[in-house]
C-alpha cells in the first residue's frame, strides 16, 4: 500500500458527502483540481475505487459507503486527540471553539474580547445556535447553555451565573394600551413570545396559560427576534435585565408574580477536564458575566 495522508481521507470523505468534486471544493474552499488529486491519491494507494464517476456526479462504491459511514468516528477521535495535545502545553494558544445560544452570543463578546487581550495567541470560533452541539465529537470545546442543568452524555457542567428576566413593553405601547395590573388582565393585551419548544420555559408558559393564542401577535423561534419585536413596540414580551437597561424607553410589567430567571451553564467534555484553555476560560467568564 502506498503512503496516504489525512488530507486524502478528509477530502475524499467530503466528496462522499457532497456527491461531486465541485461541491466538495466549495465546501472545503479549495480548487477542483486539488480535490481530484487527493481522491486519486487515496484510491491509488488503497488499490480500490471509492467512487463511480458519472456526468451527474460521483456515486459511491461499497468501499465509498464504508468511508462515508466510518469517517465521522475517525474524525471525532482525531479532533479530540488534537484538542488534548494542544492543551498539553501551559501557554494558552490555538483555537477555542465555543457554542452558545443565539441570545447570549452578543452578550459573551465583550468578555471574550477581554479574554483574548489577556491571551493574544488564542483565537475564538463562536458557533451561535439553539441546537445542542454534541461535545463528544470534539467539534467544539465548550458549550454555553441556558435553562436546566445539562445532564446529557459524558460532560462536566459548571454554573456561570443566573440570568434575570422581566416582561417589558415600550412607553408608546403602555400609553396606548395601559399595563396589566394582574394576570386576569393579560388577555386584554398583545404579546410577543417565543414559539416551538421555548413555550415550555416556565416564565413563558405562565403567560400562555392566561391568554388566548390570538393575543400572541408576534412569535419567533429565535429569542433575539422576540427581543427586537418588544423594542419595536409590537407588544409585551420578555427581555433579560441587561438588555433592557440599554433601552430606557421600555416599561417593566410588574404584574407577573413568578421568578423570572434562568441559569447559564459552562459545559465541556470530560476529555478536556485537564485543559488549561477550558479551565482558564471558565474562571474568566465566571468573573466577568
Amino acid at each position: 500500500m502506498q503512503k496516504t495522508s489525512w488530507d486524502d481521507y478528509r477530502i475524499a470523505y467530503q466528496v462522499a458527502i457532497d456527491g461531486s468534486l465541485s461541491k466538495a471544493a466549495i465546501t472545503l474552499n479549495i480548487n477542483h483540481t486539488t480535490v481530484l488529486r487527493h481522491v486519486n491519491q487515496l484510491e491509488d494507494s488503497l488499490g480500490i475505487k471509492l467512487f463511480i464517476r458519472h456526468q451527474r456526479g460521483y456515486q459511491l462504491t461499497d468501499a465509498g459507503f464504508l468511508l462515508l459511514n466510518k469517517m465521522p468516528q475517525v474524525h471525532s477521535q482525531i479532533t479530540r486527540l488534537q484538542n488534548m495535545l494542544c492543551d498539553s502545553e501551559g501557554e494558552i494558544t490555538g483555537i477555542l471553539r465555543i457554542t452558545s445560544v443565539l441570545t447570549y452570543s452578543k452578550i459573551l463578546n465583550p468578555a471574550l474580547r477581554a479574554f483574548i487581550k489577556q491571551h493574544p495567541k488564542l483565537r475564538i470560533e463562536l458557533v451561535s445556535t439553539d441546537d445542542i452541539v454534541p461535545l463528544e465529537s470534539g467539534a467544539v470545546h465548550v458549550s454555553i447553555r441556558i435553562g436546566k442543568k445539562p445532564v446529557d452524555g459524558d460532560i462536566i457542567v459548571k454554573k456561570l451565573t443566573d440570568v434575570e428576566f422581566a416582561y417589558y413593553a415600550t412607553e408608546e405601547y403602555v400609553a396606548e394600551h395601559g399595563s396589566p395590573s394582574s394576570s386576569a388582565e393579560f388577555k386584554q393585551h398583545f404579546w410577543v413570545l417565543p414559539s416551538g419548544g421555548k413555550r415550555s420555559i416556565p416564565f413563558v408558559k405562565h403567560i400562555t396559560e392566561h391568554i388566548p393564542e390570538e393575543n400572541v401577535i408576534y412569535q419567533s423561534n429565535n429569542f433575539p427576534d422576540v427581543h427586537q419585536a418588544v423594542i419595536d413596540g409590537f407588544g409585551i414580551g420578555p427581555l433579560d435585565l441587561q438588555q433592557a437597561k440599554q433601552h430606557p424607553d421600555l416599561h417593566k410589567i410588574t404584574a407577573i408574580d413568578m421568578p423570572l430567571s434562568e441559569s447559564l451553564w459552562f459545559v465541556y467534555h470530560r476529555d478536556l477536564k485537564h485543559s488549561n484553555r477550558v479551565k482558564t476560560l471558565y474562571q474568566f467568564l465566571s468573573n466577568h458575566l
